[in-house]
């Protein structure tokens, strides 16, 4: 076990967690709603330490981020556990660890220095913190992007957007990008499905852009649940608020977990929130999970396309320096 970052003992031993905006008072021998932070007779420990349940070699397309590298492969791993408990979660047995069955089996230990001589004879320009949440082994997460970024590695999470300030705050000098999960535009879905709360996910967007990371969100359109043309005006006009030039991925659900009893998005659907977001004025905005030209990024002043993509993997470019190949427009991203 080691010992857990962000919390406070109190007389009675027990400890308020505040790693994550559920600042979590977990009594002596109990678990925070993470699952995977035990309190101890007062010590608070991060049982995800360490001990990694994936570790792929991924397109940064996956992520998925499209401003970021684009066509490069980034070396993805995740620790176990999540601060939400969404029923539409499609990596649900690893990111659920109080309900996965024989997670333990799944897990090998993997020091930080091991996974960043991996990324770097992979040839990855980058490491991805993925498939579970982050936030919930953030010990192991910082230890990794430090050294990482001494190697000359980029960094980038792949979140639920519900890390406290200070966590971000800190590790801000080693991180790169965040792809964040923009749920629903409701806080009776966030407090409903996810078993959260909207308002930090908002704040913590507008912060990583204010802290200069970048950032791409990301919206699983659900059937009957967050799919309503207003919510779907709101999200998009919330991204404009903070930058117009933010990447907004729209998306497809398929059935998975606790939802199965929900169809699949249809594309109608998905190009009604596409249409949405231009007329909001997001420039830059995507449709996942299909097969669609809705994944090629066009440039906002010629309206040319200047990165092909086909499902995850780019077929061409022409980008130079980040400006379009055509009409020398600056397109905003890390290149």
């Amino acid at each position: 076990m080691h010992e857990a970052l962000f919390y406070r003992k109190n007389n009675d031993n027990t400890v308020d967690c505040f790693l994550c905006n559920h600042h979590c008072r977990i009594k002596d021998e109990n678990y925070g709603i993470c699952s995977v932070r035990l309190n101890r007779k007062g010590t608070l420990y991060s049982l995800s330490y360490g001990k990694v349940v994936a570790a792929n070699i991924d397109p940064i397309e996956k992520k998925p981020l499209y401003h970021f590298l684009p066509g490069s492969k980034s070396y993805s791993i995740a620790c176990a556990g999540c601060n939400f408990k969404c029923g539409f979660c499609q990596n649900w047995q690893i990111s659920q660890a109080s309900i996965a069955k024989d997670l333990s089996l799944l897990e090998y230990r993997l020091s930080s220095k091991g996974i960043v001589e991996q990324a770097l004879s992979s040839n990855c320009p980058s490491i991805s913190y993925t498939y579970t949440e982050p936030t919930i082994y953030f010990e192991f997460a910082y230890e990794v992007a430090k050294l990482a970024k001494e190697k000359g590695l980029l960094n980038v999470f792949v979140t639920n957007g519900y890390m406290d300030k200070q966590p971000l705050q800190d590790i801000k000098p080693y991180l790169d990008a965040a792809n964040v999960d923009l749920k629903s535009f409701s806080e009776d879905f966030y407090r409903k499905i996810c078993k959260a709360s909207l308002k930090p996910v908002l704040e913590n967007i507008i912060l990583l852009k204010k802290l200069g990371i970048w950032i791409e969100v990301t919206t699983l359109v659900i059937p009957g649940k967050n799919d309503d043309k207003k919510e779907l005006k709101q999200i998009a006009e919330f991204i404009v608020s903070v930058d117009k030039n933010i990447p907004w991925h729209i998306s497809r659900f398929h059935p998975d977990f606790e939802f199965t009893e929900i169809g699949a998005t249809s594309p109608e659907s998905l190009s009604l929130a596409y249409d949405i977001a231009k007329e909001a004025g997001l420039k830059y905005v995507y449709v996942g999970n299909m097969d669609t030209d809705y994944e090629n990024t066009i440039c906002p002043a010629c309206n040319k396309v200047i990165i092909e993509r086909k499902g995850f993997f780019v077929e061409s470019k022409n980008i130079e320096q980040g400006r379009c190949g055509y009409c020398k427009e600056q397109i905003k991203g890390i290149w």
